[in-house]
């Protein structure tokens, strides 16, 4: 074991720090390389590791027809870091899997900080690593440092590849005026650690639906720099101001749905949108606005999020706001052990790789620093299977699944769409005589997805 050279790894958030774990518990020592408190970024407030910055929810947890619950309970199986302190600190929120954001930070914090295999090594690491450190794992994230960024322009030939990210506000649950909201998990669903009344509630007529979306639309928004005016938007991750532009009844499909809740202070008139907000912290003090990240100025926040029936005194915690975020062309970039090409000491892992999401983000440093302790007990780890949520995070960054040019390559989280079909015809079954169809259909499949994945991944987990 003392022969053993230590894998570098820049980048303590969920992605680095999950690769940590996974090569300390292979016996190899890691230097952990992380640039804040000394230098932040602009979403960042803390220096602890795997700070989540934006939402504090790991979204579902349903193993059985959701492929963000298959990959949890798929780096459950293999040991995750992230994942077990994600249980160890969980929060109410329906069917999802929530956590309070500082006491999960600071469990990751400190069981890396603590164990004897981890050096950690404050400060900023300004280009590419040299060669003579060998083994190592970049990790920066969406938000990595503008030299290193540029080292790895210089470094691949390729064109930075970017989007904007949004985050949305948090309120103190003492300033909501339940008099108007109420508490209540859509269709009542139960999920870790709730009681079917996790989110809070606060319902819009028509008129007050109509007048939120107008003042979005109006609304007094932070300005791009030049370079930035051209920078997608992640699908996923969209601005409610975005949204509102796309159309007068998107929010209210989107995160503003008013399905499977019942006003108790007047249930007999249905509301036409809700807003809703899930719970932030183990006191229960702070709740994040569910959906509603936003790039309109502060001020602007304050006054329209205060119109909203029940948030009229709201006190914020954290206004929302946005950031760009940066990724590479994986699939161009990177060859099947998830190492450059051009030079194969350097490894990446998260979100700079391509793949949007906290837990898909720490699943591809979970599979990195597998592949790279192997390396440094000089043998060779295997892709995870197809089949598997994992898998197919690992296709989707190496190219496996791209039909057209890999210059078209999107971040993405984790979704069905990026498993292999069944290889045998699928048999659906006849409920009282008649043959499934549409939305039956398809959770049928996935539930069959589900069970594949959560079989072929068994033995992988356990290498």
């Amino acid at each position: 074991m003392t022969n053993i050279q230590p894998i570098h790894i820049i980048g303590a958030g969920l992605a680095g720090s999950e690769a940590a774990w996974q090569c300390v518990c292979r016996g190899v020592p890691v230097i952990l390389h992380e640039m804040r408190p000394q230098r932040m970024t602009d979403a960042h407030e803390t220096g602890n590791f795997a700070e989540l910055v934006c939402s504090n929810s790991f979204r579902s947890d349903d193993k059985h027809g959701n492929a963000v619950g298959v990959l949890h309970e798929e780096m459950r199986k293999s040991n995750s870091l992230i994942m077990g302190m994600g249980d160890m600190t969980k929060l109410p929120a329906g069917g999802a899997l929530a956590v309070d954001r500082e006491h999960f930070s600071e469990a990751v914090s400190v069981i890396l900080r603590e164990h004897p295999l981890v050096t950690i090594e404050y400060g900023e690491v300004k280009g590419l690593p040299p060669k003579e450190w060998g083994n190592t794992i970049i990790a920066t994230g969406p938000l990595t440092a503008p030299d290193l960024a540029q080292a790895i322009l210089q470094q691949t030939g390729e064109d930075s590849l970017a989007f904007f990210d949004a985050i949305a506000p948090i309120i103190y649950k003492d300033s909501i005026n339940f008099d108007i909201a109420w508490m209540q998990s859509r269709y009542d669903k139960k999920g870790p650690g709730g009681d079917g009344a996790d989110y809070v509630n606060c319902p819009l007529d028509k008129a007050q639906y109509e007048r939120f979306i107008e003042a979005l639309i109006r609304s007094d928004q932070t300005e791009f720099k030049d370079f930035e005016k051209d920078t997608p938007y992640f699908e996923s991750c969209l601005p409610i101001e975005v949204m509102a532009q796309r159309g007068a009844e998107t929010l209210r499909w989107g995160p503003m749905k008013p399905v499977g809740l019942t006003n108790p202070h007047n249930p007999t008139i249905k509301a036409h949108a809700i807003v809703q907000l899930r719970q932030d912290n183990a006191l229960g003090t702070l709740y994040n606005m569910v959906g509603f990240q936003t790039k309109m100025k502060y001020g602007a926040q304050a006054e329209i999020f205060k119109t909203i029936p029940g948030l009229e005194n709201a006190i914020f915690a954290r206004l929302g706001g946005i950031h760009r975020n940066t990724f590479i062309n994986s699939p161009k970039l990177l060859n099947q052990q998830l190492q450059l090409k051009s030079r194969p000491d350097l490894r990446f892992a998260g979100q700079i790789m391509g793949v949007e999401g906290y837990v898909e983000s720490a699943a591809l440093g979970l599979i990195t620093g597998r592949m790279a302790a192997a390396q440094a007990h000089g043998k060779r780890y295997p892709m995870p299977p197809k089949t598997t949520a994992l898998g197919a995070l690992t296709e989707h960054v190496t190219g496996g699944f791209l039909d057209g040019p890999k210059a078209t390559f999107q971040p993405m989280n984790v979704n069905f769409g990026l498993f292999p079909p069944m290889e045998d015809e699928i048999t659906y079954p006849k409920v009282n005589g008649k043959r499934l169809r549409g939305k039956d259909k398809t959770r049928y499949r996935k539930k069959l997805l589900a069970k594949r994945a959560l079989k072929d991944i068994e033995s992988w987990a356990k290498n």
